[in-house]
């Protein structure tokens, strides 16, 4: 298989369902070795403030599928790199001791410039 060009994703509103989407995106890209990032933007930052859950996590897990805290630490194991919106912390009150170490704090601006030509980007 050649290969891929990086995936960037871009998580815009604050909706359980949408994340978990768009970490399904990310792992299946990841899985087939292509490197990617997913941005959450504005209101979607209140996304990783712990306890991480979603009102549709009991219906996922009554089927099998794991909850959205359980697809982040396997999206990250995966490779995936996730970047926080300041202005959303900000706007979610949030603060860094609160997030995970190994997402990275970052502007919307410097998302976007580390976003190489040929690479994808996508919306959710």
């Amino acid at each position: 298989m050649p290969d891929m060009p990086a995936l960037n994703i871009i998580v815009s509103l604050a909706e359980g369902a949408r994340f978990y989407a768009a970490l399904e995106t990310a792992m299946a890209a990841a899985a087939l070795g292509t490197p990617v990032r997913l941005f959450l933007q504005g209101e979607a930052a209140a996304l990783l403030r712990p306890p991480i859950a979603f009102a549709g996590d009991a219906a996922r897990k009554a089927v099998g599928q794991p909850d959205l805290a359980s697809m982040i630490d396997e999206a990250a194991m995966m490779g995936v790199g996730f970047f926080l919106c300041q202005s959303g912390m900000a706007l979610a009150g949030m603060t860094a001791p609160e997030i995970a170490p190994d997402v990275r704090i970052a502007g919307l601006v410097s998302f976007m410039a580390n976003i190489e030509a040929g690479d994808r980007l996508v919306v959710y």
